[in-house]
């Protein structure tokens, strides 16, 4: 460890910052492993496969050189022995019109200026990754490494040309869809309620599967998150580099359709590819029946069908379904998180771990990694930011993981497919 890292670790330790809340956790970890987790983090890549950015990001509480409001930034990034991460140029789905494109782009565009306006402000402290040589660089020289990806490819509309220009921005990294489809794909998570149909393009619509063959040639990483079965299932029959999906569940823990099936997970792993397991808490443990309860009645308040989970806010079949206004479905919204993130369903550390358990002894250690999906929803107790990540290590140091698999998760793995994707790119170094 760096004398620093020691520093800011044994004061962590001091403060009971990094650990996990008893109540949550009936065996906490000591100073002693904590020290050890912060230790092997520093002796590897250390990377975060799926976060997120406030709007506001890099300006006022949320500047990244301060310990402020966001889940994310550079002083927590230190706390807790984190050296990078995949952070996301997301957008939600808005109207698939002109004008709807447009403000998505706008959306993305302001995303990535404040990223931008971070680096700048911090060079000593935070770089842009384009390469794993790149990455494992950064990270070595005590930098905090950033890898652009983009959530929901609605910001490119029906323009398949500004993948180009992403890449040109540093964008490795791309996932079709987010919660609803748009003109590449179908959502895991139609929006049915404000008027998608479920499997409407069938998977991948036709500019989707070029899309999928331009990604393959600028050696952009295609994230498999989010999109439907059927489309998951053409590109990997597509492909001919290895995918990632930064922040999936495991379906045969909470059963919905965003979540992967063991079926899902072996095709990813007979890919080449890695599953990073997602920290959102409705994704990692089923809530009790009276969390379903209460979502139930506000289902039935707003004339929703009523289902047997509460993981997911969209109706899982069109029976039944109507399309509510905006600002009807707005409220419903908020009012079914209030539920889905009442603190005291909120998942465990240990949980989570299960589930990484769960994924690894399905496909193998050389397919699974680790994200958080901070600042969209994500944190369990005991990793609550990217501060607390030292927390997720010595968690795994408990359950026997061997140092090698340790680093394979956190990141070795995404850096090997990584690596591979660019290798079977077709466009020259500096397009």
């Amino acid at each position: 460890m760096t004398k620093r890292s020691i520093r800011s670790t044994l004061a962590l330790l001091l403060a009971g910052t990094l650990l996990p809340l008893a109540a949550a956790q009936a065996d906490p970890f000591t100073p002693a492993q904590i020290e050890a987790a912060a230790a092997l983090q520093d002796r590897h890549v250390t990377l975060d496969n799926h976060l997120d950015i406030p709007f506001e990001f890099g300006s006022g509480d949320l500047d990244a050189g301060k310990d402020g409001a966001s889940q994310f930034d550079l002083v927590k990034a230190e706390r807790g022995h984190l050296k990078g991460a995949v952070i996301a140029i997301f957008v939600p789905q808005g109207a698939r019109t002109p004008a709807g494109y447009a403000a998505a782009a706008a959306q993305g565009r302001k995303k990535l200026a404040a990223l931008q306006s971070v680096v700048a402000e911090y060079p000593q402290r935070a770089a842009f990754a384009t390469s794993p040589a790149e990455l494992e660089a950064i990270e070595a020289s005590g930098r905090f490494a950033i890898v652009l990806s983009i959530l929901n490819g609605h910001l490119i509309g029906k323009d398949l040309s500004q993948l180009d220009a992403w890449y040109r921005d540093g964008v490795r990294i791309f996932g079709f869809t987010h919660a609803g489809n748009n003109d590449l794909a179908d959502s895991a998570r139609p929006n049915l309620l404000r008027g998608d149909k479920l499997d409407e393009h069938g998977g991948l619509s036709p500019l989707g599967r070029a899309a999928v063959a331009r990604l393959n040639d600028l050696g952009i990483v295609i994230d498999v998150s989010q999109i439907s079965g059927r489309a998951l299932a053409q590109v990997l029959s597509l492909t001919r580099a290895p995918v990632v999906a930064s922040h999936s569940n495991a379906r045969a823990i909470i059963d919905h359709p965003r979540n992967l099936d063991d079926a899902q997970l072996a095709a990813i792993r007979k890919n080449g590819g890695v599953v990073a397991i997602n920290a959102y808490s409705s994704w990692v443990r089923p809530l009790p029946q009276e969390a379903i309860d209460q979502g139930n009645a506000v289902r039935r308040r707003y004339g929703v069908p009523e289902e047997n989970s509460v993981a997911g806010i969209q109706p899982l079949t069109e029976a039944g379904v109507k399309v509510l206004p905006a600002e009807r479905f707005e409220q419903y919204s908020k009012e079914f998180h209030a539920i889905t993130g009442d603190p005291q369903y909120r998942a465990t550390l240990a949980q989570y771990v299960d589930q990484l358990d769960y994924v690894v002894k399905k496909i193998g250690i050389d397919h699974v990694g680790i994200s958080s999906d901070f600042n969209h929803g994500g944190g369990v107790i005991g990793w609550n930011d990217v501060g607390e990540s030292a927390n997720v290590t010595a968690e795994l140091q408990r359950r026997g993981y061997s140092e090698d698999d340790i680093a394979k998760l956190w990141g070795g793995n995404f850096l090997r497919v990584w690596a591979r994707v660019q290798a079977l790119a077709k466009t020259p170094a500096g397009h």
